[in-house]
């Protein structure tokens, strides 16, 4: 089998003079990690298979349009066919990379070549450089080089995201190089990037940070990687231009600013800050480096440590919620988004490498490896269904709720694109190296190949389903080495901690939270390391302090199935909202509720015999079981509704909480029910799937609501799926602004009546219709009337 080079490397040290630092701490290639038997091993494999099944010609097909060429096939439908076209295809061939370099498997390889080969016959048809999927392509572009840019959260000159999607052709292109070698991709990235500069050189910066409200990923990172391949100052000069300066500028200020901002949107805007400040280092004319990467720091430590839940993930409905409310964390189905814990550990794989541990500063700081471990457990290995390898956009904290899965002809949503690269790149964090000294961070099964040092070392273990760890030394020379072994603070439950080398007994001091123990000596061939990572459960609150818990076996999510009922959509078709798990919500109240106080719960939790983790709850719960709570890790619960977070309350309070959830479940419901269709004026999704058009019109948050007004015009298409009765518009009660409603392309001449404002501060305008809705697609359209624009609109819902 060909061998290609794998030159990672280049991303993570090149330089752009001879003086840049080189980082604290270096990873190995994919290639020199061999994934052994264990649920990552598994997920690797059953992607490999899904990858596969995907028809690269169907991919192909946005790009041979754009450029001119006939496709040889159709494309997908779904988002690849809605105005996203392409962006697969960029993640595919990430993926595909990125699975070559861990399997070395033949077919990949060859599918990879062939999809650079169709992508560089398609840029040679433009002949400028530029590669694309987005219907339009070559007018949007021309139009933005001209200096005309009408930019929206969402949209670009009336273009879904394509910012965003040709990110991902980048990015594709770059890991085809740094992972394969392939010199064609680093050509056709090389080009590619020169076409942005020749797009943007007339463009002063102020228009590019106009453009750059549109959602545009991680382009800023990527243009820093050319000039990191390339040498090149002027990519990293692009970088600089295409760095978000509204996100940014809080960061440095230590000023949260996120909520109501949608999370994906945000996370790799702060990895191209970070990639910008390793590369600027030494750069005397540009002197940020320090507060772009201080910006980074304090990005993730807010989202980690004030916005994610137990899993590791964040945002609902993908938008920042407040960080002191985490009510709709519970409420809604539309929880923690997989592409946001793909890119939050990127950037936590970024901060490490130059990290300082608070209590050794010549040793990177093993705390972020405790949320990557947390959230690659318990949110990407759990966001693949094992058997048929579909993956999962939305992962609901609504307790008794449930996933939705990928299938390879129909779901071609960002979380399957980003699902693609997950699973291929379990052996990229495991182990970390330092001049002479080896860092095991992470307890999965594996082989080290450690070329540079001759050494070859082999992991085996059951973790989490057993607690002991061996390592193996199968081939060193005789040189003095030290192995710095994790020491995770769930694992930290005493001040001496025991590892037997050779079966003789050893124990070492320790201090509280997580550290690395040092083992220092001159290994060689047949020497065995061995010990265990003690672990107990514990239970940890909802972050806003509301009572809610979720139960972790060291770093291990449990959760208890709740039934396999109404389970809706759970494999989803192609469309628009197939990614969504709309079955029946059941109320909040019939899904188990723990009875007692906070600090006697563990005791009512005992674990089962078995080779595998199981625990049962023998404490108060209601409604009654019949039988004890079961639960299980988290990331082997799939095709079942679940509870993660619990509510917990005293004997005192329970019938005072019932009566309380009942009537507010009741309420939703009965809304629920009545609703037709519904518009979030301002998300993403919500607007895009109703065809959001608008001429001068802007979009807000004001309370942890989403708004959209415009002094000229916006509409969408209702969904009319039934006999409607009545509109129901949402608006801020102070609101003074006047409109005029367009219903079916007829001024709506009714008045409404006018509810009480809520808590909020918010009122519901509801209007009768006056007449019947044909079923189909229904034009709205809201104009300012006599004002110079419309009021806020948070809320557009049709009842039956």
């Amino acid at each position: 089998m060909k061998t290609t080079p794998f030159i990672l490397a280049l991303l993570l040290s090149a330089s752009l003079s001879k003086a840049q630092n080189v980082p604290q701490v270096s990873y190995f290639p994919l290639q020199d990690v061999k994934l052994l038997d264990s649920p990552f091993l598994q997920a690797q494999q059953t992607d490999l298979h899904y990858i596969l099944a995907l028809n690269p010609d169907r991919l192909l097909a946005p790009f041979l349009r754009e450029a001119g060429l006939t496709p040889k096939a159709p494309s997908y439908t779904n988002w690849e066919n809605t105005g996203l076209d392409g962006h697969i295809g960029g993640h595919y061939l990430s993926a595909l990379s990125m699975m070559y370099a861990a399997t070395g498997d033949t077919a990949i390889y060859n599918r990879l070549n062939y999809m650079l080969d169709e992508l560089y016959r398609a840029q040679q048809a433009v002949g400028t450089g530029f590669i694309g999927g987005t219907p339009g392509s070559l007018q949007l572009w021309k139009e933005i080089k001209a200096g005309n840019i009408r930019a929206g959260g969402f949209d670009l000159n009336g273009k879904w995201v394509p910012l965003y999607n040709i990110h991902k052709t980048y990015a594709g292109l770059r890991d085809a190089y740094l992972y394969t070698g392939s010199d064609q991709a680093r050509r056709m990235l090389i080009a590619f990037t020169d076409w942005m500069i020749d797009i943007t050189s007339g463009l002063s910066d102020q228009q590019i940070q106009d453009m750059l409200r549109s959602e545009h990923s991680g382009l800023n990172e990527t243009f820093a990687d050319v000039a990191a391949i390339t040498g090149d100052k002027k990519y990293l000069e692009l970088a600089r231009r295409f760095s978000h300066k509204i996100i940014l500028d809080p960061l440095i200020k230590d000023k949260d600013r996120l909520t109501g901002m949608h999370a994906n949107t945000q996370i790799p805007k702060v990895i191209g800050y970070k990639r910008i400040a390793e590369l600027s280092q030494d750069d005397k004319n540009w002197n940020h480096a320090e507060e772009w990467d201080h910006a980074a720091r304090f990005f993730w430590n807010t989202v980690v440590n004030n916005r994610s839940v137990c899993i590791g993930g964040n945002s609902v409905r993908e938008h920042f919620h407040p960080a002191d409310n985490f009510t709709s964390m519970i409420n809604d189905v539309q929880g923690p988004e997989t592409c946001n814990t793909y890119n939050m550990l990127r950037l936590t794989k970024m901060l490490y490498q130059n990290s300082h541990n608070p209590c050794n500063i010549n040793e990177p700081d093993p705390n972020y490896i405790n949320y990557y471990e947390r959230a690659l457990y318990n949110h990407i290995l759990a966001s693949q269904e094992p058997d048929k390898g579909g993956f999962v956009y939305f992962t609901p904290m609504r307790p008794g709720h449930y996933r939705v899965y990928s299938q390879p002809e129909t779901s071609m949503w960002c979380c399957v694109g980003s699902g693609l690269e997950n699973h291929t790149k379990y052996g990229e964090f495991i182990y970390a190296h330092q001049k002479d000294t080896l860092y095991v961070n992470l307890f999965i099964p594996s082989q080290l190949n450690w070329k540079e040092q001759g050494v070859i070392l082999t992991q085996e273990t059951r973790f989490p389903d057993d607690n002991k760890v061996t390592l193996r030394i199968d081939k060193a020379s005789k040189k003095q080495r030290t192995l710095m072994i994790r020491i995770p603070e769930w694992a930290n439950q005493s001040s001496n901690y025991s590892i037997s080398i050779n079966g003789k007994k050893e124990t070492f001091p320790t201090k509280k939270g997580n550290q690395y123990l040092p083992l220092s000596r001159k290994w060689k061939k047949g020497d065995v390391i061995t010990f265990n990572l003690p672990m107990k459960v514990t239970i940890e609150q909802i972050p806003d302090k509301k009572d809610y818990y979720a139960f972790l076996y060291g770093p291990i999510v449990l959760a208890a199935s709740t039934g396999t009922e109404h389970l809706d959509g759970l494999y989803a078709d192609d469309s628009r909202g197939g990614h969504i798990a709309h079955g029946k919500q059941i109320p909040l109240q019939e899904v188990p509720m723990l009875i007692g106080a906070p600090n006697s719960i563990c005791k009512d939790l005992h674990k089962e015999k078995g080779n595998r983790i199981a625990f049962r709850y023998n404490g108060d719960v209601y409604p009654a079981q019949g039988k004890a709570l079961e639960l299980v890790p988290f990331f082997r619960l799939h095709n079942s509704r679940y509870a993660i977070y619990f509510r917990q309350t005293s004997e005192e309070r329970f019938k005072a909480i019932q009566e309380e959830m009942a009537t507010a479940e009741r309420e939703t419901a009965e809304l629920a029910n009545q609703t037709i269709d519904l518009i979030f004026p301002g998300e993403q999704q919500p607007e895009s799937d109703h065809a959001i058009q608008y001429e001068q019109a802007e979009t807000g948050t004001d309370k942890d609501r989403h708004f959209r007004r415009a002094k000229g015009w916006f509409g969408y298409q209702l969904k009319v799926k039934e006999e409607a009765s009545r509109l129901l518009i949402t608006i801020r009660k102070d609101d003074r602004n006047k409109m005029a409603i367009l219903l079916n392309n007829e001024k709506l001449a009714v008045k409404p009546t006018i509810s009480e404002a809520d808590k909020g501060g918010f009122i519901t305008l509801s209007y009768a219709l006056p007449q019947k809705l044909n079923t189909g697609n229904c034009p709205i359209r809201f104009i300012p009337d006599g004002t110079e624009w419309t009021p806020a609109i948070y809320e557009v819902r049709l009842l039956k």
